[in-house]
């Protein structure tokens, strides 16, 4: 089959590899119809790339077709429709039964010390074949896939996988009270949706922070109160309070993670990481990492005292210096993680209807042929041709 592949900082590659094949008698063999390219790629693109296998096959944000199914599958067969969450959960362990699936005991990778596997997403996780591909093996087929509906586009559907659960997760850990208040920092594709899900559930002011004037344009026009980084970086915090009786906002959420814009020295360390010898870099940043806590700061800056930080950008740092003396002093509460995925699917699939109050029916700005993949890469991480979410479909 095709697959896209990763070969190097900066080069990802659309190759010929083997098909997948049931393993196990729980898994199912999936035909990808739409997979997407998420921000999450662009740490293994640019920055993990020390955890990541010449070849690695990509992507985490699939859906598509059943072909197969293995023995002891009963909820699907062939011919039904699904999505595929990003983590690789059993459903039924200590984990999940209390809505972890992301810490899923049963697929751990406890030899690195993390929680559940993720489809795509490098040795730190599990080093298991991703869905930027014709097909995917996807175990656990009673539990783990997304069964919906056949008819509407995929695009009302694939972002189940990870953009609808991880802005939804990102919003309920906000913690926002009805009619209250919001900064999310960055309006990528999860920044905007935790936006839109925000107002859907009663926020009555939404503070949208970003620097590129596609993504500020895009989150005004869902009426989004939008603050250009450029203009306001040196002061954000005070046009915030501004905005909220001097307070700050009720929440902020922080949908940017380790590569935000600013703190040069930690952008200097990610580059000089990336040019040893992967054996040794991958030690470094497991032992001495850091990360750009730009986006982090601002959220700790804008928040009301005793708000609530929700962090759904990813970090990779070990030794993240963080400003303990104004969290305390703020008496601000934290919540972070990666999305358990298949907990909030259920409650989120009722709203993906012909309404579509939170507009997933032209929320990708590109659709484009696997074999494009790659070049989609660096135009995603150069932010060019207002390309803020990308569909392939293989």
């Amino acid at each position: 089959m095709r697959a896209l592949t990763w070969q190097g900082k900066r080069d990802v590659r659309v190759e010929t590899v083997p098909d997948p094949e049931l393993r196990e008698p729980t898994d199912v063999l999936v035909r990808v119809t739409s997979t997407g390219i998420c921000g999450s790629d662009l740490h293994l693109y640019e920055v993990l790339g020390p955890f990541m296998t010449p070849g690695d096959v990509l992507g985490h944000e699939p859906m598509g077709i059943v072909e197969e199914v293995g023995s002891a599958v009963t909820r699907l067969a062939p011919g039904d429709r699904v999505v595929v969450p990003f983590n690789v959960s059993c459903g039924t362990c200590w984990m999940c039964e209390r809505g972890l699936h992301s810490q899923c005991e049963t697929t751990q990778v406890t030899e690195r010390g993390t929680g559940a596997a993720l489809f795509g997403y490098s040795k730190l996780y599990g080093q298991v074949p991703g869905g930027q591909a014709e097909f995917l093996r996807v175990p656990f087929g009673d539990t783990l896939p997304v069964k919906v509906p056949q008819g509407p586009p995929d695009d009302r559907f694939v972002y189940l996988s990870d953009v609808l659960p991880t802005a939804w997760q990102a919003v309920a850990y906000a913690n926002i009270p009805r009619g209250g208040s919001v900064t999310v920092l960055g309006l990528g594709p999860i920044g905007d949706m935790a936006a839109r899900i925000a107002q859907h559930q009663g926020a009555e002011l939404v503070v949208g922070v970003d620097l590129v004037p596609e993504r500020l344009a895009r989150a005004r026009a869902h009426g989004v109160r939008t603050l250009d980084l450029r203009e306001h970086g040196d002061h954000l915090p005070s046009v915030v309070r501004e905005l909220t009786d001097g307070r700050g906002t009720d929440a902020a959420i922080d949908a940017v993670g380790m590569e935000a814009h600013g703190a040069p020295l930690a952008r200097a360390a990610h580059q000089a990481v990336g040019l040893l010898p992967s054996g040794f870099a991958e030690k470094l940043m497991e032992r001495a990492g850091v990360d750009r806590l730009a986006a982090l700061s601002a959220a700790i800056e804008v928040v009301r005292r005793g708000g609530t930080v929700s962090i759904s950008g990813v970090y990779g740092g070990s030794l993240d210096p963080l400003p303990m003396m104004t969290m305390f002093d703020k008496q601000l509460q934290l919540r972070m993680g990666q999305a358990n995925v298949r907990h909030w699917t259920d409650e989120i699939l009722p709203l993906l209807t012909d309404d579509d109050p939170l507009g997933v029916d032209g929320f990708a700005t590109h659709h484009l042929p696997l074999d494009e993949g790659p070049a989609a890469y660096g135009t995603f991480q150069r932010k060019e041709d207002g390309m803020i979410k990308t569909v392939l479909n293989p």
